[in-house]
């Protein structure tokens, strides 16, 4: 049976997202710290179905200004992946990439967004290269988009693009791990419905 919406996944549907979500970060923890030249883990992420105005309290707010990397998904899924780009992970990212820090956003010149853009287009294309894997599924990705505003703005644009056809999403959170410190990681992924459901039966988990 086809779903209509994410509220209607099964237990075991959850479930099979949520080990995508695991694998998916682990592998996007390994592509990081390959690219920064460090040893970076991730702690074991929380993988939650929310709608979009629940994963943005979540990630801790609409009015919270943070750093998106959105890129579009075609092929046999269509819809967004964000990466959602907190100061203290631009920082890891800046430290170790042009060995500089900021204290604010404003500060950000287009050789960070640059560097930030490449390796949240990193992150997303290692997630979705895993997602790929398991499913047999062949993703094309757009160009990367880099944004700096609320969150509630950054995530009005998948709300826009897909809200007709899917008003919930994939979060996926918690926390980069490198050199002692935890960085913290979100990645939230917006599939359409029909996306949603051809996944779920090239898992071989469709009710």
């Amino acid at each position: 049976m086809k779903i209509k919406s994410f509220d209607q996944l099964s237990s075991l549907e959850l479930d099979t997202l949520r080990e995508i979500g695991n694998i998916g970060t682990g592998n996007a923890a390994t592509a990081l710290g390959e690219l920064l030249g460090k040893d970076v883990g991730i702690t074991l992420p929380e993988v939650r179905i929310m709608g979009y105005n629940e994963a943005i309290d979540w990630i801790g707010g609409p009015e919270i200004v943070t750093a998106g990397v959105l890129v579009g998904m075609g092929n046999q899924m269509s819809g967004v992946m964000l990466s959602v780009q907190k100061l203290e992970f631009i920082n890891l990212v800046l430290d170790a990439m042009l060995g500089v820090q900021v204290s604010d956003y404003s500060e950000l010149d287009e050789m960070h967004r640059s560097a930030l853009i490449e390796v949240g287009n990193i992150l997303i294309s290692t997630f979705i290269n895993a997602l790929s894997g398991l499913s047999d599924i062949a993703v094309s990705l757009t160009v990367p988009a880099f944004a700096v505003d609320m969150q509630g703005a950054i995530l009005a644009v998948p709300m826009a693009m897909y809200g007709g056809t899917s008003d919930y999403l994939m979060s996926i959170g918690g926390n980069f791990v490198c050199e002692n410190k935890q960085v913290p990681c979100n990645l939230l992924l917006s599939p359409d419905v029909r996306s949603l459901n051809f996944l779920l039966a090239k898992l071989g988990v469709a009710e």
